[in-house]
């Protein structure tokens, strides 16, 4: 087996973990050193700037180290869009120029009226 392929999956199966390690002990040190002199709270221990991050993460959605999902709908819309005739290119764009010249709030004025 090759030697460079193993260093690639340690470092792949070691890095997650030491991420989350390293950004819990900067919320924990941010935390203790801002947050208590500014609102008056206690400090927090380690674990529980571990389960601020994730309940971060489940309130917030945050954490996107990678782009993921909005690349992969982009290549596939460039891939449809590809293999649209030119025709058929410039409809589409008219349609959706149409649907979005107002704006989401002119949309719903219009309606109204």
């Amino acid at each position: 087996m090759n030697h460079k392929h193993k260093k690639g999956w340690i470092f792949l199966i070691l890095c997650p973990p030491l991420i989350l390690l390293a950004v819990t002990w900067i919320v924990m040190s941010l935390w203790n050193c801002l947050l208590p002199e500014i609102l008056g709270v206690k400090s927090i221990s380690y674990w529980q700037a571990m389960g601020i991050l994730i309940l971060s993460k489940i309130l917030f959605g945050g954490f996107h180290f990678g782009k993921g999902m909005r690349d992969f709908k982009e290549r596939k819309m460039r891939e449809r869009m590809q293999h649209l005739s030119p025709e058929e290119r410039e409809k589409f764009k008219e349609v959706w120029r149409s649907k979005c010249e107002n704006g989401f709030f002119n949309r719903h004025n219009r309606n109204n009226e």
